[in-house]
């Protein structure tokens, strides 16, 4: 006759005896609020203040000009509108 396998390890271990938590532990760790599971998404983090996507038709020759800052055109794009407008310095700096 076929005995049965066993299920588990059959060491017991005390809880009391669990490894202190590290920085990686946490880091990695799954975080919940309440009950209720918060996920870490891909990405960076939303801002405090979400900028808000649009579409506009710009000339070749203007779309020319911003490119050749190379990357991140696109985001210096609001920081010229801004200080065209007179609005001042959002506090960011390029990079």
């Amino acid at each position: 006759m076929p005995t049965k396998k066993s299920a588990g390890s059959a060491d017991w271990s005390d809880p009391d005896d669990a490894p202190d938590l590290t920085e990686d532990m946490l880091r990695t760790a799954d975080t919940f609020d309440g009950d209720r599971f918060v996920r870490r998404g891909r990405g960076r983090p939303k801002s405090a203040v979400a900028k808000e996507q649009i579409s506009v038709r710009l000339d070749p020759d203007v779309i020319a000009k911003l490119r050749e800052a190379g990357p991140g055109w696109q985001s210096q794009i609001n920081d010229l509108l801004r200080q065209g407008l007179g609005l001042g310095d959002t506090g960011r700096r390029a990079a």
